[in-house]
Parts: C-alpha cells; sequence; structure tokens
C-alpha cells in the first residue's frame, strides 16, 4: 500500500531544504566571520524583515506575531542577534517597557551581501512555476496557516 502524502510532512521537507539552504549561503558568504556563520535561517529571516521595515518602529511582539513564534523564541533569536551585534534594542519615548528593534551597521551590511543569495534562492525555487502557479500557491498556503491560527 501506497502511503498518503501529507500536507505537514511536505511543507516541513521543503522548511528543511530551504532552511539547509539558506544556512550553508550564509555560511559561504561570511565563511571569514565566525560570529556569523553560526546564526541560523530564522536570524537571516528576522534581519531582512527588520531592514524592509526600517521606517516602522518594531518590537519583539511584531516579530511574534510575523513569524508565528512564541515569546520565548523571540527573545532567544533576538538575544543571539544583539550578542552578535547585529541588533539593538533602543527604547521608545512613549512607553518605558517598550524596546524598538533597530539593525546595526553590521547588519546592514551582510543584508545587503546576502541579498543576492535569497534572489538566486527565490530563483530557484519558483523555476517553472508560472505567476498564475504561485499566486494559487501564496492562497493555499495563506488559507493553511489561517486554519491552523483558527
Amino acid at each position: 500500500m501506497k502511503p498518503q502524502k501529507t500536507i505537514g510532512f511536505e511543507i516541513n521537507v521543503l522548511a528543511n531544504l530551504i532552511k539547509r539552504h539558506i544556512d550553508n549561503a550564509a555560511a559561504s558568504v561570511y565563511k571569514d566571520m565566525a560570529d556569523v556563520t553560526s546564526m541560523t535561517g530564522t536570524n537571516w529571516w528576522v534581519m531582512g524583515y527588520l531592514y524592509c521595515n526600517q521606517e516602522k518602529d518594531l518590537f519583539q511582539k511584531d516579530l511574534e506575531e510575523k513569524f508565528s513564534i512564541r515569546r520565548s523564541t523571540a527573545s532567544k533569536i533576538l538575544t543571539i542577534m544583539e550578542s552578535k551585534n547585529l541588533i539593538n534594542r533602543i527604547p521608545v519615548d512613549y512607553d518605558a517597557r517598550l524596546k524598538k528593534l533597530v539593525l546595526t551597521e553590521k547588519a546592514l551590511i551582510l543584508h545587503d551581501a546576502l541579498r543576492t543569495k535569497l534572489k538566486e534562492l527565490e530563483l530557484q525555487v519558483t523555476q517553472g512555476l508560472s505567476s498564475e502557479e504561485l499566486d494559487t500557491l501564496f492562497c493555499l498556503l495563506d488559507k493553511i496557516k489561517k486554519n491552523i491560527k483558527e
């Protein structure tokens, strides 16, 4: 009897392949920077999100929501990034409890260098898919995420 494919398993395998590719790309770009090559793909995604939203005040809670991660996970990621001098947590005037997340100059330089690798990955992942297929894929993924969150 042939085993039936499951969405969860297939997405997990795909996520592992993408994570491995990003980790390897980061290691190849930054092989001379031991503190950076130990970063995970998640750290790179967070850095990219902060990079693309520099004009906004972003906080740990924003990352928790965007990446659907727990507070403890977000805290661990940010602590690692802070220890590697990739982010600063800056207090805001309007709420002493909040600390906005700001990329350091080092992070901006690293992000620019890795962006090319991430674009190459996106091209590789979407190779052979039409824009209609991509639209359908994103629509289906959004529905799956919504189903899980409800």
